[in-house]
């Protein structure tokens, strides 16, 4: 299953990334706790990886969230996706907090590796598309990273996932108006953070 999220969070582009998110949102819900898990798979690693800022480390955490789910297979499919986004949010805490707790100089450098050669294929049928799409993406998700954890979790929620917002409420565990009170502020910000681009 983690192969899986991480083939297809290789292969996702930038702009599939909101625009797949409407699959699980309002859908009807899946069939099995294997599809649901499949589809949620790269948008749960996106979010992850937001929080996190490290590839190994969001996978992890997607790992985790989908085993621990494993344990709720007993549950109606409609209690999936809060119960899933509630488990990896609290997962991704755990682990910023972790991190935060940790000495410098118990970490691992970081390799530099200058000989390796670049990888100059390019699979997308216009690479100046795929080029603005990257583009757009990185820029999206370094506005997403400047938000506080809690308006970063409620606009991913909210707009990615198009959660309702008693689901998004009962996924952040705060009440629904906290909920709008995190997006309005997020939204101002992003709009800001991304003016200057449009």
């Amino acid at each position: 299953m983690l192969l899986r999220v991480t083939r297809e969070a290789e292969n996702a582009t930038a702009p599939d990334a909101a625009g797949s998110a409407a699959s699980t949102g309002a859908a009807e819900p899946p069939q099995s706790l294997d599809a649901f898990l499949a589809g949620v798979g790269p948008r749960a690693f996106r979010f992850a990886e937001l929080g996190l800022r490290d590839r190994e480390d969001a996978l992890d955490a997607v790992q985790d969230a989908m085993t621990k789910l494993l344990g709720y297979a007993d549950r109606p499919a409609t209690e999936w996706t809060p119960l899933f986004w509630s488990i990896l949010r609290r997962r991704v805490v755990d682990l910023q907090r972790r991190r935060a707790f940790r000495l410098r100089w118990l970490l691992p450098g970081q390799s530099n590796d200058d000989d390796a050669m670049p990888d100059w294929t390019d699979t997308g049928p216009d690479p100046a598309r795929t080029h603005d799409g990257r583009e757009a993406y990185a820029r999206f998700a370094e506005a997403m990273a400047s938000l506080p954890r809690r308006q970063r979790e409620a606009f991913h929620l909210r707009i990615l996932e198009e959660l309702d917002v008693a689901t998004t409420a009962q996924a952040m565990g705060c009440s629904e108006g906290s909920v709008k009170t995190h997006l309005s502020r997020a939204r101002e910000a992003l709009q800001r953070h991304l003016e200057d681009w449009r």
